[in-house]
């Protein structure tokens, strides 16, 4: 039984690997213009929309108090957008969803890392910024959080707001 799991496993490991064609996208070519493949967001099977299922299912979970049901789907969210970041590499959408999951199961490090490389392919991105500035309040790093605070300044957008709130929030607990 472990055997089958294990060659399984490995299959499926090396048919993830990103396979570029012509016209695909690599890292070297991203801020050179052109418009982005957002492809991946329209499979209706694909792992992101079974990772963002799962997200939703969480929030659902995390509202009724029913935090270890909501920590398992998000942890179910990381696995298939580990997945998902394998077949569509260098996506803010993904590596902002793989940050907000890994910080909403505690994993401060990971979300970090990953909202950072979204932040190196698209400095501007809301929900990056938003999510990083959350998680610099979340660990004592105000200034920080103010730094992204400043980027959605001009947005005219609720994640500028929601913010702001956090920030104030956390200022007076610390």
């Amino acid at each position: 039984m472990i055997k089958k799991y294990l060659t399984l496993l490995l299959i499926t490991f090396l048919f993830n690997c990103p396979v570029y064609s012509a016209g695909t996208t690599t890292d070297t070519d991203v801020g050179k213009g052109g418009s982005e493949d957002y492809s991946f967001l329209e499979i209706k099977n694909s792992n992101f929309k079974k990772a963002t299922n799962a997200i939703k299912q969480a929030k659902k979970y995390d509202k009724k108090g029913k935090s270890e049901k909501a920590k398992k789907r998000f942890n179910d969210a990381i696995k298939f957008l580990i997945i998902a970041n394998n077949e569509f590499p260098n996506k803010p959408d993904i590596l902002n969803y793989l940050g907000y999951s890994y910080r909403k199961v505690g994993d401060f490090v990971m979300a970090e890392i990953y909202y950072e490389q979204g932040l190196a392919i698209d400095p501007q991105h809301i929900g990056i910024n938003e999510y990083l500035g959350e998680l610099y309040v979340r660990t004592n790093r105000i200034d920080k959080a103010k730094d992204r605070l400043k980027i959605l300044e001009n947005c005219k957008c609720d994640e500028f707001e929601e913010l702001k709130m956090t920030i104030e929030q956390g200022s007076s607990k610390y």
